[in-house]
C-alpha cells in the first residue's frame, strides 16, 4: 500500500468529475524508429486513471496508437501536463518546443533529456533517466562522466542533477533515487529485476504523466514521482508471478493495483 501522504495521488473519481476536472495528460512521444514507446505510455496513463489522453506524433504512430486505444484524442486542445521523450531522438526537437515553452507541468523522459535546455525550460518538471541518460546529461551540463560512475553514486548524482536542472530528477535502477533541488532526497527499492526489459520506462513515464495531469494544480513532484515507481514496482511484482514480464503486459497490470491502492 502507499505511504499516507501518498494517497490522495490516487483517488477515486468523484460524481461531480468530468473528463477535464480529472485531468488530460498530453504525450510528444514516440517516433517511426521506436513507435512502440507511444503506445506504452499512453497505454499505462489510461490504467493509472485519467479524464483523457492526448497524442501528438507522426502519422504511422498515430494510426499505431488509435488502433490500440481509440479513447485517445490526437487534436490539439487543453493539457493539464506532458510527457515528453519516450521514443524520440534529437530530430524530433522540433516536436518538443511547444511543451517546453509551455507552463504545464512535464515529465521529460528519454530523447527530451538530451534536447532539453534547462535554463529556458518553463514550468515545473519531473525527469526520468536511467544510468546511462544521468551521465551523458550530467556530463553535457557539467563534466564528464560515464554509466559506471553513476552506478557507483546513484544518490549523489540524483541530486546533482537536481541542482543542475532545477527540477525533479528520478533516476531509474534497482533502487531508483528521486531527488529534488531542495535536497531532499527519497530512494525506492530495491525493485523487482524484471523490469530489466525494453519499454518499462515508458510505462513508467505514463503512469507519472496521469498522476502529474491529475494533480497538476497542486502536487509535491518528490511524492508523484515516488507514486510513480512504487505502483510501477508493484504491477511488475505481481505480474512476475506468472513468468517473465513485457512492457504492454506491465502498462495493463497497473489498473489492477490501482484498482486495490485508490481510496
Amino acid at each position: 500500500m502507499l505511504p499516507n501522504r501518498l494517497q490522495k495521488y490516487l483517488q477515486l473519481p468523484k460524481s461531480t468529475d468530468d473528463k477535464y476536472s480529472r485531468g488530460v495528460v498530453g504525450f510528444i512521444t514516440g517516433s517511426d524508429a521506436y513507435p512502440g514507446a507511444a503506445l506504452l505510455g499512453v497505454t499505462a496513463a489510461i490504467r493509472t486513471g485519467i479524464g483523457m489522453v492526448r497524442y501528438f506524433g507522426p502519422e504511422a504512430v498515430k494510426s499505431l496508437v488509435l488502433e490500440a486505444r481509440p479513447e485517445v484524442v490526437c487534436e490539439p486542445g487543453r493539457v493539464s501536463a506532458w510527457v515528453l521523450g519516450s521514443g524520440l531522438t534529437a530530430a524530433d526537437a522540433e516536436r518538443l518546443s511547444v511543451a517546453f515553452e509551455g507552463p504545464e507541468p512535464k515529465i521529460i523522459d528519454a530523447g527530451a533529456l538530451e534536447i532539453c535546455n534547462f535554463e529556458t525550460l518553463e514550468g515545473r518538471a519531473i525527469l526520468t533517466p536511467h544510468a546511462g541518460e544521468a551521465a551523458a546529461l550530467v556530463s553535457r551540463l557539467d563534466t564528464h562522466i560515464d554509466r559506471a560512475a553513476v552506478e557507483a553514486e546513484p544518490e549523489i548524482i540524483a541530486r546533482q542533477l537536481a541542482m543542475l536542472t532545477g527540477q525533479t530528477v528520478c533516476l531509474k535502477g534497482n533502487v531508483t533515487v528521486i531527488a529534488n533541488p531542495d535536497f531532499e532526497t527519497v530512494s525506492v527499492g530495491p525493485n523487482p529485476a524484471d523490469l530489466a526489459t525494453a519499454g518499462t520506462g515508458d510505462v513508467l513515464a505514463g503512469i507519472m504523466g496521469a498522476i502529474l495531469a491529475a494533480h497538476h494544480d497542486d502536487f509535491d513532484a518528490l511524492d508523484v514521482a515516488q507514486t510513480a515507481v512504487l505502483l510501477h514496482a508493484d504491477a511488475a511484482r505481481r505480474l512476475s508471478e506468472a513468468g517473465p514480464i513485457a512492457a504492454l503486459d506491465l502498462a495493463e497490470e497497473v489498473r489492477h493495483v490501482v484498482a486495490e491502492w485508490r481510496t
